[in-house]
């Protein structure tokens, strides 16, 4: 395996990637972004995170955090590197060698390697941003691509929201990291996060209750009462139970996220996950899914899980 020839090259402040189609060769003449959270400078080897903020930045609208939530889903950035898969994926960004040669860059010379860090972290870059991460127009499907599983792409999403330095917009200050979620709101995410494929069905309460699916409030109010806290039964008074978020304050996992016409008229609700995302049962005939939450009509948010 190749060494991480940008470990001592890239300046704090100053990245970005320029590659060509033949060959790859990391200069830095752009800002990081999205600064890491104390979560991901704990837990992503320096070499690693910087490797993943190059790499992201040659696919416009595709967070490093995304990266490196994948990173850490596979390998956890490279330490278990030998691993391989049932189905033959290898590397630390655990590729199918088909996949790999197909979405393949060079990024440090030498020639292509999927077991090079470099090299995996740059070809994941590419394989999102054609699968529909570029300008940000689908991340979930981008990572749902990489790995056709609902719970890994919530997992890669909750983890990418924890590597993200939230600021905040009341104070303009930038804190450490979000909060960690709460006992109760990490497990209402994992509950809804097993949940994930059910059919939608009105009034249905889940498996549990004896019903095939959910509706949008039975999804929330079961994911709430796994972790011990009880909520009524539809939209409207779960968001009548609070407690409301100011409109500017960011959300954390395990946050409810509401819509419809009003606050005195709402009629849908999901369960947020980071990064934008919610777990929703949303409609006839769909199932429950991952989905981006920011909707025309969303109305606010709540915190239950969190007190």
């Amino acid at each position: 395996m190749k060494a991480l020839a940008v470990a001592g090259v890239v300046v704090f402040g100053l990245i970005v990637v320029l590659f060509g189609a033949a060959a790859g060769v990391l200069t830095s003449i752009s800002p990081f972004g999205t600064s890491p959270s104390d979560d991901a400078a704990e837990d992503i080897p320096a070499g690693y995170q910087q490797l993943y903020v190059t790499a992201a930045a040659t696919c416009p609208g595709l967070p490093w955090t995304i990266l490196a939530a994948i990173g850490k889903e596979e390998t956890d950035h490279g330490r278990n590197p030998d691993w391989t898969s049932e189905a033959g994926a290898l590397g630390p960004m655990q590729f199918l060698p088909a996949t790999f040669a197909e979405h393949a860059v060079d990024a440090d010379g030498g020639g292509a390697d999927i077991t090079d860090p470099a090299d995996a972290i740059f070809s994941a870059a590419a394989y999102l941003c054609a699968s529909g991460a570029r300008d940000g127009r689908d991340i979930p499907a981008a990572v749902f691509a990489y790995n056709q599983d609902s719970a890994y792409v919530a997992r890669v999403l909750t983890t990418a929201d924890s590597y993200t330095n939230h600021t905040d917009d009341t104070t303009g200050e930038t804190g450490g990291g979000i909060p960690e979620p709460s006992p109760d709101a990490a497990v209402a995410v994992d509950y809804a996060t097993a949940q994930l494929g059910l059919p939608y069905q009105w009034g249905g309460d889940g498996p549990a209750a004896g019903d095939a699916g959910f509706d949008c409030s039975g999804l929330t109010q079961a994911a709430a009462k796994a972790a011990g806290v009880d909520l009524p039964r539809v939209a409207q008074d779960q968001y009548n139970t609070g407690p409301h978020l100011p409109a500017d304050a960011a959300l954390q996992p395990g946050d409810l996220v509401f819509f419809g016409t009003s606050t005195a008229d709402i009629t849908h609700v999901g369960l947020y996950i980071g990064g934008n995302q919610m777990i929703d049962a949303p409609h006839r005939n769909a199932d429950v899914r991952v989905e981006d939450y920011r909707w025309d009509d969303y109305r606010g948010a709540t915190r239950p899980l969190h007190t």
